[in-house]
């Protein structure tokens, strides 16, 4: 199913967010990183730069969107509760190398299609390819089971009536969403008819059935990450459409990196890399929801519970995260098998959060937010208490990102917790920023990026780029690897996939609470045309257009600087975190979000055995390393984990990531008595 071809690269987006899914994946075709200067001064972007003219790619032609989006809902739907729970029990029956063999075999069946088409498209070649890899499965490898052609490299030739009418000069026409099938086109949608007709099983029954049944094969085990896609993303459709219309297109890519590449943001694509390793994990967490008073609503949380008494880790995730995200989930995995039972809530920032425990139509006040946060966070724990009470130990609070800053605003207000709200003996904080202010200028400034292209070159320039990650995002991506990007492309994809979940926060508010700022009418069925206006606006103009008038209903004046610094800085929080024993903090000196005076404060404010420094590994780019793996689990010494501690280092696979500069970090690593 053409679904399936598109589903991986979003299994391990963390967002960064959803774009980096599709956009960031291994080449061995860079260039040597020449680095560049990182830690920028503290500035402001001027009023007349928040609105840049950076025009996206638009994506294919949808005229049809609210049957596609209806029909993107049945699929949903029909993965969720038909195809996934039948798959868990045949995933059970039938073995990996058993599901294997069946899909070679469907392969194999399908030859007299693509030896048509060969034909067809005058790929005489190709025709010979198949044909000698048919005789060769069929004889050798027991009817296709084993593709045997492959191992003996035999190229395939793989061609279908899509192709074919593509040859034949037949433009795509309208996107179309298919039942089951999924993303297609009018020509490819009516190609899937000339390749049934094709296959001589379509006519003999029971052998019609055939067809059908390999495919459902294939699907069980892709189903998971299919599902996981489409609750984690608060508009799949979107995403999935956008990135099929570059996958899609038959265009010839210039893979070539031209100009410097920036370590620092290259490093941080690798954060999208870093997810679960076992495929089964995501599989084994429980998900329930939990009434918030406040608004009235449900709210879900997954978990791992250990099967004896163990410390529980509650995992509060970047910008606009989804709990099943791909680090949420490599985090919850690295914390299970070291003896911690963990727990994942969506960001504050995304549209589950916002929906449903949020007491703010626009999130835009950061200690609103972390009250929200802690609320819910008790609602979990009390629940879960009530339930599993003798299986859980010590409480603490774990955030990367937007979520570390939050987990620290939380510490710096612990002496004076509530009562009645849950209370944590330790908190880690992975890559925080400490100035949000400051983070938010410097993405504002990356989206800016290609506007060093003259207006001539900057589209085909960007429209390159988004090829050039189509191109290689069919190779397995590794942890380490240097990607095909120069300083502009890469600082660009990390602004825009943090644009598309600002731009999903904005559509999920104004829906809930029209502010007027939009033009474009609100549609949850037609989203393309307010899309599109959403996403010229940047964080400034977020801050000033729909921010500012909200809050300043609310009472709370963001024009006043006193106001927005207790906000968004943790600076005038400095004795509150001094007090507070229990920080664990983790960061990158080459931390896109930190300024130099970041850094400084941070080593002035926390113990130094409390604080763990690495030279490199921009955000969140060096959460699959080793050493920085071992930094994670060193923050939860004294928890009482349920293995001990040596266990806990026996399981780091140091294998996982390959030796390359990016994991040698050890080696700079900076801790107690070895600091700079």
């Amino acid at each position: 199913m053409i679904i399936l071809k598109i589903t991986p690269g979003f299994r391990i987006r963390p967002r960064l967010l959803a774009a980096l899914a599709c956009f960031i994946l291994e080449s061995s075709q860079a260039q040597p990183i020449t680095p560049t200067a990182t830690n920028e001064p503290t500035t402001v972007i001027a009023p007349s730069l928040a609105g840049d003219s950076i025009v996206l790619p638009t994506g294919f032609n949808d005229p049809i969107e609210p049957f596609n989006r209806a029909m993107w809902g049945f699929n949903k739907g029909f993965a969720t509760w038909v195809v996934r729970p039948a798959s868990k029990t045949y995933r059970r029956v039938v073995f990996k190398p058993v599901r294997t063999g069946i899909a070679n075999m469907g392969k194999n069946l399908t030859f007299p299609g693509k030896l048509l088409n060969n034909m067809l498209q005058g790929k005489w070649a190709g025709m010979g390819q198949e044909t000698v890899r048919c005789i060769c499965n069929t004889m050798l490898g027991v009817g296709g089971f084993f593709d045997l052609a492959t191992q003996w490299g035999i190229p395939r030739s793989d061609a279908s009536f899509g192709q074919t009418f593509t040859k034949w000069g037949w433009k795509p026409g309208s996107y179309l969403m298919l039942p089951v099938f999924g993303p297609s086109d009018v020509r490819d949608g009516t190609g899937l008819v000339g390749d049934a007709a094709a296959n001589p099983m379509t006519y003999f029954f029971p052998f019609s059935w055939i067809s059908p049944g390999v495919r459902a094969n294939d699907f069980t085990d892709t189903v998971e990450g299919a599902v996981r896609f489409s609750q984690a993303e608060p508009d799949s459709y979107s995403l999935l459409q956008y990135a099929w219309s570059f996958a899609h297109q038959n265009r010839q890519v210039d893979m070539r990196v031209t100009g410097d590449q920036d370590q620092a943001s290259l490093e941080t694509l690798q954060s999208a890399l870093f997810t679960y390793q076992d495929a089964e994990f995501p599989a084994r967490g429980k998900t329930r929801s939990v009434l918030i008073p406040a608004t009235g609503k449900k709210l879900e949380f997954t978990f791992w519970l250990q099967p004896g008494h163990a410390p529980v880790v509650y995992l509060v995730p970047g910008f606009g995260a989804h709990r099943l995200a791909g680090n949420e989930l490599g985090l919850a995995e690295l914390l299970y098998k070291n003896g911690f039972s963990a727990v994942t809530l969506s960001s504050t920032f995304h549209p589950e959060f916002m929906e449903h425990a949020s007491t703010s139509d626009l999130l835009s006040y950061p200690p609103a937010d972390v009250r929200d946060l802690h609320v819910a966070l008790t609602e979990i724990d009390h629940r879960l208490d009530a339930k599993y009470r003798h299986r859980l130990g010590s409480r603490a609070l774990m955030g990367y990102s937007l979520g570390a800053f939050q987990s620290l605003f939380l510490a710096a207000q612990a002496a004076t917790n509530d009562a009645p709200l849950v209370k944590f003996e330790r908190y880690v904080a992975i890559d925080s920023p400490i100035d949000l202010r400051y983070a938010v200028t410097n993405l504002d400034r990356f989206y800016q990026a290609p506007l060093v292209w003259s207006s001539e070159e900057r589209n085909a320039n960007i429209q390159n780029m988004l090829l050039k990650v189509v191109a290689v995002s069919e190779q397995t991506p590794q942890p380490g690897a240097v990607l095909p990007f120069n300083a502009v492309e890469s600082k660009f994809l990390i602004s825009m996939a943090l644009r598309l979940t600002l731009r999903d926060a904005i559509f999920s508010s104004q829906l809930r609470h029209n502010q007027g700022v939009l033009k474009q009418p609100l549609e949850k069925s037609r989203r393309r045309a307010a899309y599109d206006e959403i996403m010229q606006y940047s964080f400034r103009d977020y801050i000033d257009k729909f921010a500012t008038p909200y809050d300043a209903t609310k009472g709370i004046d963001l024009a006043n600087p006193d106001v927005v610094k207790n906000a968004t800085d943790l600076r005038p929080y400095s004795a509150e975190l001094q007090a507070n024993p229990n920080i664990r903090v983790i960061a990158n000196r080459n931390d896109i979000l930190l300024a130099a005076e970041d850094l400084a404060w941070m080593e002035a404010t926390f113990a130094p055995a409390h604080v763990t420094l690495f030279e490199r590994g921009g955000h969140l780019g060096n959460l699959s390393q080793p050493a920085v793996q071992r930094a994670i689990l060193g923050a939860l010494d004294g928890l009482g984990a349920f293995q001990k501690k040596s266990k806990m280092e026996e399981s780091l696979d140091y294998k996982r990531a390959p030796v390359t500069e990016l994991g040698e970090l050890e080696l700079s690593q900076v801790s107690s008595g070895s600091r700079k």
